[in-house]
């Protein structure tokens, strides 16, 4: 691959626009890019190597999950758990079935 320079169109992940987009070089160091602006919107941001960022709902998710797993109770057995009746629920009726209108002639 040749040398990047000023000005040269490569493709990166657009922070604003969510999505890999033609950038243009706008600074170098160490022979490569370090900033880029997107040729859509025109912002500026760090060269990302075309690497979306994760995700952060899945590290909140995770650390939720992992919350909940240390409040769980391990002393249950599992054949506690087998002898727990569980209730019935009530029966309920369906509503009564609408009768058809029909329109006089």
């Amino acid at each position: 691959m040749r040398e990047v320079r000023l000005g040269d169109v490569i493709d990166d992940y657009c922070v604003k626009c969510k999505r890999i987009m033609n950038h243009s070089v706008v600074s170098i160091l160490n022979e490569e890019p370090a900033k880029v602006r997107c040729r859509t919107c025109h912002n500026d941001h760090d060269y990302r190597h075309e690497q979306a960022p994760p995700p952060k709902v899945d590290a909140r998710k995770a650390a939720l999950f992992n919350e909940v797993l240390e409040k769980v109770d391990p002393s249950v057995d599992e054949e506690e758990e087998d002898e727990v009746v569980e209730e019935e629920a009530p029966k309920v009726e369906p509503p009564p079935k609408a009768k058809k209108k029909v329109k006089g002639k």
